[in-house]
């Protein structure tokens, strides 16, 4: 069966070190933790989107080596679709990643074999017969267009996550049918303009205030998310994104779909570390009842 969602984006290992507080330039900080778990946000979405009850299939880039064959045997695990994992010539990514008492993090990635993922044959297909593509920017902005370009002649539904953030231009934007941002990065991309009109449908993720949701014509949506004790945001955002694509994949309303979106991520925040943090579609629902 084709996949409903399909995802093309980033894999990493996570090295995480659980800290007091984020070290500030020149302090040296004492970790009470540490632990290795899967990440990336391309491969956290993938995840996100598989546990929320879609059809998953991912389309990336690791290296020949052991972190490599970890992220593979990790996806397959959990369902996903990872004919589209590629080795290349370079190592697997990795992120380095500081969590504080409070659940903030600092993040610093080195992308690896990310940077060389490319599309090949077969991605085409795979992109096509999905209802839903899903995309980030930890990997080259040219093979994030040219996989829109390959879902719009398709009519395969284009969401866009931008993040990291940088400067994107016009030709991608014009691809893009939802795109998803917070508030520092929606502000980066509309410069002293209207953040709702970068797309046909823009969504604003607002921490542990939930989500706004700007759709062409209509009013705009704001989902207030629950109060929870947060212990980690690692991967709260791609948590969001893959269970957001999941409900769209469904057929359900932008509404709908975000306030699932909204309680995957507030689920997520309560546990440590990225893809085990995930909540799968019976937990959602369960929180949303």
């Amino acid at each position: 069966m084709p996949a409903s969602v399909v995802i093309v984006g980033s894999a990493n290992i996570d090295q995480v070190f659980r800290v007091t507080a984020i070290p500030a330039p020149g302090e040296t900080v004492l970790s009470h933790g540490v632990s290795t778990a899967l990440g990336g946000k391309g491969q956290n979405q993938a995840v996100a989107a598989v546990r929320a009850g879609a059809s998953t299939a991912f389309v990336g880039a690791v290296g020949d080596d052991a972190f490599g064959n970890s992220i593979r045997a990790g996806l397959e695990a959990d369902g996903i679709d990872a004919e589209g994992v590629r080795a290349v010539d370079a190592p697997t990514g990795t992120a380095l990643i500081a969590v504080d008492d409070s659940g903030e993090n600092t993040i610093i990635v080195e992308a690896g074999a990310n940077a060389l993922l490319s599309l090949r044959d077969g991605d085409a297909a795979t992109i096509a017969g999905a209802d839903v593509l899903v995309m980030q920017l930890e990997i080259p902005l040219t093979t994030v267009t040219a996989a829109a370009t390959v879902a719009r002649a398709a009519g395969t539904r284009v969401l866009l996550n931008a993040a990291p953030i940088q400067e994107l231009p016009a030709d991608l934007l014009a691809l893009v049918d939802i795109l998803i941002v917070n508030e520092h990065e929606g502000a980066f991309l509309a410069r002293d303009g209207d953040v709702a009109a970068l797309a046909p449908v823009v969504i604003v993720t607002l921490g542990a205030a939930g989500a706004v949701a700007y759709e062409a014509g209509n009013d705009a949506v704001r989902i207030a998310a629950p109060v929870v004790s947060a212990v980690d945001a690692t991967g709260a955002g791609d948590t969001f994104c893959g269970a957001l694509a999941a409900r769209l994949a469904d057929g359900a309303p932008l509404d709908e779909s975000v306030r699932f979106a909204v309680a995957a991520g507030s689920l997520s925040v309560q546990k440590h570390g990225a893809v085990p943090s995930i909540p799968t579609r019976a937990e959602i629902e369960a929180a949303l009842r």
